[in-house]
């Protein structure tokens, strides 16, 4: 009986787990994303649910470290001289996007009777983004690392470091907002102080001190010391920008980059994630807790409207912004549903503006409903995004499309390896047309001066229009196996005299394209592959006469087994393919 009266309580923990492992996969599934799963994992199991955790703030608080743990890994990829090149997007677009939409959701609260200082605070934590939210859809949708995804991690960066002034300005705003406490007590400088002297001491501590700590760590050869180490950085850095009157998370995001230029920094990522990943889970099921049914039951018309004005306000700022910077008209509308959100920074600046009194309680409740019910319908307007994106055709905007060309050769399909063909091309002194069907990479090329058309090359038209007949040659690179060889297909039926040299995705692709007609075909794969096994062999010793001998080998086996291949399907040449070693049964010392 003692024991069971001093035992753990773990249906809390197993509430937790339960809920992140049966409703993130669920929401996934159904095309809501991982995150909205959470959220409402977090509202099923919290105080207005099932009551297995009655305490979602203190949850929140443990939670949080998931957010500056993600904060962390960001910067390890925000190397100081990425961050130069963005410097653009970063202090161009992101300080226009944030500014604008500041001045706007402030001006919403002064219209609607509230004074300026709340209106401000409400308005500004609003327009920090949820990074967490937008990061985790830009993952699950594979657009992070594509020139969209990153002008939208710009921002969330700038977004990232407003939360440093906007801290400062709540500290300028309480003394002179009537009625605060330390509205008789003047303008707290000694605080100011030390907000900028902890960033300070935080980044010469993470220049000088951080990787001779890491190198001297690394040298004991203890694997769980450098586990250790990572996160007592992570949450060092964190606690020191707390202690400043700072964010934590920012204090992790300096941290981040302070060591991206590390020797260290890949070991230290693969240290981090797997806690990031749990704790950042943790975090969106403790917002779901968090969201107080009764805050929203006694005052929803209040927080509908907010909520409703607020995104739609935040909303047609950033599509502005994003026009003003001619970005696409579909680019601009989907970083402005992305971005509609608040974030969970905003619970930091209302934490910092309800201590010093510029906002009431009562006000921190709806604000901090408004914040969550935003961020609950982020996942479910991308999920009618991405809906409409696959019922309606791609916008044609700045792209144009062919009408008697000239090129003497023409690329269809401007891709990894249709970009690298131009480029021996051009050095040649070849004229060259390029079709392709993807309007963002069609805008993309034309920053780097290339002149790519809008065309199908499935479509006898549009190989007309793009000169196809009068070409000394046309170079397939498209990405989709089965358009690759309808495009041969129709190319040698129409223009027979004409060379067609395509890219295949493997052999099956290979022996389509042959029977297509296709006058020279390369599987994507083998050159590379080639070169990277002939480097293998001279790294492992072996004389340059010997790779020649095996290089020259391999390439002839494998034409014979393409030979079989042709006229006896793709499994013709399975015995010519084996994992055994080589009849030869050459020694590696040889």
């Amino acid at each position: 009986m003692a024991a069971e009266a001093h035992g753990m309580d773990l249906l809390p923990v197993i509430g937790l787990l339960g809920a992140a492992i049966v409703a993130a996969p669920l929401f996934k599934r159904l095309g809501l994303g991982s995150v909205l799963g959470y959220l409402a994992g977090g509202v099923v199991i919290g105080p207005f649910g099932a009551r297995l955790l009655d305490d979602p703030a203190f949850i929140l608080n443990v939670a949080e470290l998931g957010v500056v743990m993600f904060l962390f890994i960001i910067g390890l990829e925000m190397r100081p001289s990425r961050l130069w090149g963005l410097r653009r997007e970063i202090f161009g677009l992101g300080v226009a996007q944030v500014g604008l939409c500041a001045v706007c959701l402030t001006a919403i609260g002064v219209f609607t009777g509230f004074p300026l200082a709340p209106s401000f605070v409400a308005g500004a934590g609003f327009v920090l983004t949820s990074t967490a939210i937008v990061m985790q859809l830009l993952e699950e949708r594979a657009e992070l690392p594509t020139p969209k995804g990153q002008r939208i991690v710009s921002i969330l960066l700038l977004e990232d470091m407003a939360i440093v002034p906007l801290l400062a300005l709540v500290a300028f705003l309480a003394p002179i907002v009537p009625g605060t406490p330390a509205a008789n007590e003047g303008i707290n400088w000694l605080a100011i102080g030390i907000g900028v002297a902890t960033i300070a001491g935080l980044v010469l501590a993470g220049r000088y001190l951080l990787n001779p700590l890491f190198g001297m760590i690394a040298s004991a050869g203890a694997r769980e010391v450098m586990t250790a180490a990572a996160l007592l950085v992570v949450l060092g850095s964190a606690y020191v920008m707390q202690r400043g009157g700072l964010s934590m998370a920012m204090g992790a995001f300096l941290a981040g980059v302070l060591l991206s230029e590390s020797a260290f920094r890949h070991q230290l990522e693969a240290d981090v994630e797997p806690f990031r990943g749990i704790l950042l889970g943790l975090f969106f099921l403790a917002v779901g807790m968090s969201l107080d049914l009764s805050v929203i039951a006694d005052n929803w018309r209040t927080i509908l409207f907010y909520v409703v004005a607020y995104m739609v306000a935040k909303a047609l700022v950033i599509y502005a912004v994003a026009r003003v910077f001619r970005s696409s008209h579909w680019e601009a509308l989907e970083r402005s549903i992305f971005m509609a959100q608040g974030g969970e920074f905003a619970f930091v600046l209302y934490t910092a503006a309800l201590s010093v009194g510029i906002i009431t309680l009562e006000q921190s409740a709806i604000l901090t409903s408004i914040i969550i019910i935003s961020m609950v319908l982020t996942p479910l307007l991308i999920a009618l995004l991405s809906f409409v994106e696959k019922s309606i055709p791609p916008s044609l905007e700045g792209a144009r499309r062919p009408e008697n060309l000239k090129g003497s050769v023409l690329i269809i399909g401007f891709g990894r390896v249709g970009q690298i063909v131009s480029q021996l091309l051009l050095d040649r002194g070849h004229d060259i047309s390029i079709i392709d069907t993807d309007v963002e990479m069609i805008n993309t090329a034309r920053e780097f001066d290339f002149e790519v058309y809008y065309g199908d090359g499935k479509r006898l038209d549009i190989l007309h229009a793009a000169g196809a007949e009068r070409t000394k040659a046309i170079v397939v690179c498209v990405d989709k196996s089965e358009d690759a060889t309808r495009i041969v297909e129709l190319v040698k039926a129409e223009f027979p005299s004409v060379p067609v040299l395509a890219r295949a995705a493997d052999r099956r692709h290979a022996l389509d394209l042959l029977k297509a007609g296709a006058d020279f075909h390369i599987r994507e794969t083998f050159e590379s592959a080639m070169v990277l096994g002939r480097r293998a062999l001279e790294t492992l010793g072996a004389e340059l006469h010997q790779i020649d001998e095996i290089v020259d080998g391999v390439r002839e086996r494998d034409s014979q087994r393409f030979q079989l291949e042709i006229s006896g399907g793709l499994y013709a040449g399975r015995p010519m393919f084996s994992g055994k070693r080589s009849r030869q049964e050459v020694s590696p010392d040889a």
